[in-house]
């Protein structure tokens, strides 16, 4: 979800409020996305392990703002059979806002419509690491050979474990990256670049999104009946 801070700048306010704005087309997102029934998974990457290298007012004013957020969204996402997932490192985040995460998680465990995965303090590389790190340890313990070590095994220790790998990538803003998002998942994601700030990103980009997406063939890897006969 990139643009917030240019739209700020474009609206001559101060970026907080590009990011206030953000919160608003996520909802939106949200809300229709939940209404279409055939999108199960919907992951927004809300905060990377990057951007603790922005200034102090805009890191605070943002872990504000989600903190606000977890606790504001909750009835609409209970009223609409939405389950939230927080993944990331939490290690350096404050005492309020994993508590607030425990209690959205807990408050929202018993929908079943759509899973809403936020990504705070999170990167793909971080998350490789991680898992690494827990096989390891495994391994020490002797619970674990490391013959028995193939890509299934690796997947069970990141983050989106419980989570069939996305289908589609989209980033908003214009750069035509993934920006350490979700490395090893989206291997054989469909990824759509959108030129579209974050804030001004409404369901008819979305649908946009869609329809593109619709029109690829997904090979992973292998080859389509139209490539067998050229």
């Amino acid at each position: 979800m990139d643009g917030n801070n240019r739209w700020a700048k474009r609206q001559h306010l101060p970026s907080v409020e590009g990011h206030k704005a953000g919160v608003i087309s996520l909802r939106k997102l949200v809300r229709y996305c939940a209404g279409l029934n055939d999108i199960k998974v919907l992951t927004a990457f809300a905060f990377s392990s990057e951007n603790w290298s922005r200034s102090d007012e805009e890191v605070n004013a943002i872990m504000t703002l989600i903190i606000r957020s977890l606790v504001s969204e909750l009835p609409e996402l209970n009223q609409n059979g939405v389950r939230m997932y927080i993944v990331g490192d939490r290690s350096r985040l404050s005492e309020d806002l994993v508590q607030r995460i425990h209690q959205a998680e807990e408050a929202t465990q018993n929908n079943e419509r759509m899973h809403l995965v936020i990504a705070i303090n999170y990167g793909g590389r971080w998350d490789i690491v991680n898992a690494t790190r827990q096989l390891a340890e495994e391994v020490k313990q002797g619970r674990l050979e490391p013959s028995q070590i193939d890509e299934a095994c690796f997947a069970n220790y990141l983050c989106l474990k419980r989570f069939p790998a996305p289908d589609l990538l989209i980033r908003t803003g214009g750069d035509c990256r993934i920006s350490n998002f979700l490395l090893w998942q989206a291997a054989y994601t469909e990824l759509y670049f959108s030129d579209v700030l974050w804030p001004d990103y409404d369901q008819a980009e979305f649908d946009q999104a869609l329809a593109s997406f619709s029109k690829r063939q997904r090979r992973f890897g292998g080859r389509t009946e139209l490539d067998s006969v050229s």
